[in-house]
């Protein structure tokens, strides 16, 4: 399955987690989302989103400032 990439750099918390949570409501189950961010936040965030909302965080890895989180709709 291709991923789609989220470029969310620059966006403070909670925008990145809000507009994930957008594009999902329009996603299709499957779809796999790679979300990048260099909010602080982001981290905790996405992960509690993931968990509260039931779709699968696949990985969430760091990269200088970046945090990218690959996760898939249920």
């Amino acid at each position: 399955m291709p991923k789609t990439t989220l470029d969310y750099k620059g966006l403070q918390c909670p925008m990145p987690v809000l507009k994930l949570a957008a594009t999902f409501k329009k996603a299709a189950s499957g779809d796999v989302f790679e979300v990048i961010s260099d909010d602080k936040g982001f981290e905790p965030d996405i992960t509690a989103w993931c968990k509260e909302t039931g779709n699968p965080l696949n990985s969430l890895t760091k990269s200088g400032n970046d945090i990218t989180a690959t996760i898939t709709k249920k």
